[in-house]
């Protein structure tokens, strides 16, 4: 039986660390501040800016809700974010996505400064995580993968990890995170020859494909850790992962479940970038 990874357990220890960083903000007069930047009235975008801005009040940090229509004129969103950048008593900037389909998402991403990209969504932000350079945030679901592991002591360095996925907001930032930790990283995808052979080999395992449990009972080994990034949705409206969870739990060391695994984590790394960016507009 798999030891379960829970969210919750590490979000209690890395909101307590954050409520102290705020208050010291505070105490120098700093105010930190978050903008959620909302184009149109998707169910799963109001669902995270409600989740988001609850963890900000917890932790003490503004939230600020911006929320244009769905048809919205692409320059008046790009008009929307260059205030945001000029506004001094915004820290950060989340920009829920996907946008509706007539506006360039890539133009209007980039368009946010690189100070306040608390999300990590520009093209500038996922260079320095490539480069390492340490001066952008890495997106916030990878970073909130890592704080899983080191909150449960899961040791990275010259570790075999399989990452099964290749998105900008996943996958590819969430590899360089871990060769940066001294990871042997080998990843996948859905279209990988012998892919569960490739994972069998992992003493760490992550999914984060976003295919509906295509991680079976096969794709993994006594002893490993698995991670499990998947949000994915079954035929009854019921949240799952990328692993089938009734069958590999029994099998490997460790487990993060879903619901309550990394999503859980997510928003408290976006406070704790947030607080960052305050923190380093203070200094400036």
């Amino acid at each position: 039986m798999a030891t379960i990874l829970k969210g919750a357990e590490v979000t209690a220890a890395l909101n307590e660390r954050l409520r102290r960083q705020a208050e010291q903000l505070r105490a120098r007069g700093v105010m930190p501040a978050l903008a959620i930047l909302r184009v149109g009235e998707r169910e799963d975008d109001i669902s995270y800016e409600k989740s988001a801005a609850k963890r900000c009040e917890s932790i003490g940090v503004a939230a600020r809700h911006i929320v244009l229509p769905a048809g919205v004129e692409q320059q008046t969103l790009l008009d929307t974010i260059r205030e945001v950048n000029e506004d001094e008593q915004l820290h950060g900037c989340l920009l829920l996505r996907p946008l509706p389909p007539h506006l360039d998402e890539r133009l209007i991403r980039n368009a946010l400064a690189a100070a306040k990209d608390v999300d990590g969504i520009t093209d500038g932000s996922l260079a320095a995580v490539f480069t390492g350079s340490g001066k952008g945030y890495p997106p916030c679901t990878a970073q909130a993968v890592l704080e899983i592991l080191d909150h449960f002591g899961v040791e990275l360095m010259g570790k075999r990890v399989t990452l099964i996925g290749r998105s900008l907001v996943v996958g590819k930032p969430l590899a360089m995170l871990l060769l940066a930790r001294h990871a042997t990283v080998t990843i996948c995808h859905t279209r990988s020859a012998d892919i569960a052979a490739r994972c069998r080999e992992a003493e760490i395992l992550i999914a984060a494909a976003g295919a509906a449990e295509m991680v079976k009972a096969d794709f993994v080994a006594a002893g490993q850790v698995v991670v499990d990034v998947g949000v994915n949705f079954d035929q009854q409206g019921k949240l799952i992962g990328d692993v089938e969870f009734a069958a590999v739990e029994p099998l490997v060391a460790a487990l993060t479940p879903v619901p309550g695994g990394v999503g859980t984590v997510t928003t408290s790394v976006l406070v704790k970038h947030t607080l960052s960016a305050a923190a380093q507009a203070a200094v400036i």
